[in-house]
């Protein structure tokens, strides 16, 4: 497996969180709070750090993230999980966790991005160019 860089200094990419059955806005903030995420404003997900607050996602009918960092795909994987969905890049790779390290499936083949522990313990520092 080879290490993937997701960032891009030219555009953003969104990250989906996609599940089989749709989540009411409604049920968002429930669903969320156990796992440590909260709602900021009418559609701002955000999770903590280091006694600050970071935004993972925005909600628009469904969950949309456009990370900036790994820690920030580690925290979409996160919520991902907690509302029993799946998180699915623009081009259909989807991202998954398979023992402690986060990894893009795309075209039969998986790429590893690194160890989840070590991402969210380093936090939402930015991709460089």
């Amino acid at each position: 497996m080879s290490k993937v860089p997701l960032w891009s200094p030219v555009m953003g990419y969104e990250l989906r969180v996609v599940r089989e059955s749709p989540l009411a806005f409604a049920e968002l903030a429930k669903a969320i709070a156990p796992a440590g995420f909260e709602l900021r404003g009418s559609d701002e997900i955000v999770a903590a750090h280091r006694g600050g607050t970071h935004a993972v996602a925005r909600w628009q009918g469904q969950l949309i993230g456009e990370p900036g960092s790994d820690w920030h795909v580690a925290q979409l994987l996160r919520l991902s999980a907690a509302l029993g969905a799946r998180l699915v890049g623009e081009d259909g790779e989807v991202y998954a966790l398979r023992d402690g390290v986060i990894e893009v499936l795309t075209g039969g083949s998986a790429m590893e991005i690194g160890k989840f522990d070590e991402i969210i313990d380093a936090g939402p520092a930015a991709w460089s160019p």
